[in-house]
């Protein structure tokens, strides 16, 4: 029957979606479509800095709050897809709310939130006129639609959307340190984007499709006529690459510690999470049963990851580097519970996953705040700081225990998930390399907060207290509430850790909530 959306009488019901679609759906492209318009007109507006942080502000609390509204509707209602231009999937580019990637989605949109008050005061108008506020769009709007898409090659674009903004913001300033830094950071996630551009056209070529939901179901019908596992090892170590595992992990310590200290909060709360999500669908949603077959690797990459990055952060005298490091061990810890493979192990890794986003910024924040009082960054010229700030001193201890794993902070229920998933799995060792990881870490954070809180300043006290800035303090406060509040209750968090735990394991269950009944291409 003809009509004037289908002029020529053709039977499109299998192909596009007949009905309107519902107002409510429209909230999954939120989160990508408003910092990306938002961008261009902050481009437009580059004349009027002052104008940039009030606007991104507002944007970024909308996303926020429709990341909320769609975590809220996913909680209650099970994962929904939409696809642009009312195709049906697994054709047309899908974006898909589950409660992994919106979970990290909004507690990305709440990071970047406080960076964008924090920047507000510490960014200077220079830096604002090139492009700050711009290229937080920008690295928004990839990180967004990294983890809202259900199409790999989609994925490949948002991956490639941030990494062209945060080249712009690691080098704002132009200093000498800041493109030597960006040169390494450029090359190698240069290399591992290459690798993922050459897995996913393989896959395409295996599959036949680049919608997730519809390769989680073709796999197991193609598996032992396709390179799966070859795919998955080029996935492994593309994402690995760009989540900074061991031995692919030497570009974040030579970059992350040379651009201002709120760009570093933003890259060490977000990029490697993205590498790590990454893994996460690929392993255990694409090619699940190549993953397991991989989970020995992966264990040694997670011990050695974790290890040497404690290690490298207590061989540090610079506190900017040492967290690089911090953030590096992180990784390890994360991927052991992909290692694991147990709903438990995945949960952990989830949970841990929102723990370090909230974590590491608030560090990199609170090193922003220890410069600005103390004059440095080298623990041989800190000192004293507790006496002029007792406040910034609660804070720091608070995060320093939290980072360790220790309560009451958001670090100890997911070390204690990972722990006890090991152990159940007979995986004494990794569990060994958990305690032993959080043990280094407390000693490396640890010595900061006595070198620079509790020891003496050196040449005598300070003859007067530097003013905090109170923007940058209420910037940290805010981040503070949610660690404490998952270290103290955690019970709503670890419910949805949970739920995404189990919608990892069960890929063809994701998959036909996704597709249309009888769905695949």
């Amino acid at each position: 029957m003809e009509s004037a959306s289908n002029p020529y009488g053709v039977d499109i019901s299998q192909a596009m979606i007949l009905e309107r679609v519902a107002l409510a759906d429209w909230l999954l492209v939120f989160p990508v479509a408003l910092p990306l318009l938002t961008a261009a007109i902050l481009v437009m507006m580059r004349r009027h800095p002052n104008l940039h942080a009030p606007i991104s502000l507002g944007v970024i609390g909308v996303v926020l709050f429709s990341n909320v509204v769609l975590l809220a509707r996913v909680l209650d209602d099970g994962p929904f897809a939409m696809t642009m231009g009312r195709w049906l999937p697994p054709f047309g580019i899908t974006f898909v709310a589950d409660t992994l990637g919106v979970l990290l989605a909004a507690t990305a949109a709440l990071v970047a939130l406080v960076c964008a008050l924090f920047g507000s005061t510490t960014i200077n108008a220079t830096g604002k006129r090139y492009g700050f506020y711009p290229f937080l769009m920008l690295l928004m709007t990839g990180v967004g639609g990294s983890f809202l898409t259900g199409d790999i090659f989609n994925l490949y674009v948002w991956f490639e959307v941030f990494l062209i903004s945060s080249f712009g913001l690691l080098i704002l300033g132009s200093e000498r340190a800041q493109l030597d830094g960006a040169f390494k950071y450029a090359i190698l996630n240069l290399v591992a984007t290459t690798l993922f551009l050459i897995a996913t056209g393989l896959l395409y070529g295996v599959f036949g499709t680049l919608n997730m939901a519809d390769i989680a179901l073709k796999s197991e019908a193609l598996r032992g006529e396709g390179p799966l596992m070859m795919l998955a090892t080029l996935y492994l170590v593309a994402f690995g690459m760009k989540a900074a595992a061991f031995p692919l992990h030497f570009w974040l310590p030579a970059s992350y510690h040379t651009p201002r200290l709120v760009v570093g909060a933003l890259f060490g709360a977000l990029l490697t999470k993205v590498g790590v999500y990454a893994l996460l669908r690929t392993l255990f949603v694409l090619l699940p049963q190549e993953g397991g077959a991989l989970s020995g690797v992966i264990a040694v990459v997670a011990v050695l990851t974790m290890v040497f990055g404690a290690i490298g952060a207590l061989a540090q005298a610079d506190i900017r580097r040492i967290m690089g490091y911090v953030v590096i061990s992180g990784i390890g810890i994360m991927m052991a519970g992909l290692a694991l493979g147990n709903e438990v192990g995945l949960a952990g890794t989830v949970l841990y996953a929102v723990h370090s986003m909230l974590v590491m910024a608030a560090l990199y924040l609170l090193v922003a705040l220890m410069r600005q009082v103390g004059g440095s960054y080298s623990l041989a010229d800190l000192g004293g700081l507790y006496r002029l700030h007792p406040l910034l001193a609660a804070i720091a201890l608070l995060l320093v225990l939290s980072a360790a794993g220790l309560p009451p902070g958001s670090g100890l229920w997911p070390k204690v998930m990972l722990v006890k998933s090991a152990l159940d799995g007979g995986a004494g060792w990794i569990a060994f390399a958990i305690l032993l990881s959080g043990l280094l870490t407390t000693l490396a954070l640890g010595r900061v907060f006595a070198l620079a809180f509790w020891r003496p300043r050196a040449g005598g006290s300070m003859a007067e207290t530097v003013a905090l800035d109170r923007t940058g303090m209420f910037a940290l406060g805010i981040l503070m509430i949610p660690i404490l509040w998952i270290g103290l209750y955690p019970e709503p968090v670890l419910a949805m850790a949970n739920a995404a735990a189990a919608s990892l394991l069960d890929p063809v269950g994701y998959s036909l909530l996704v597709l249309p009944a009888g769905g695949g291409s």
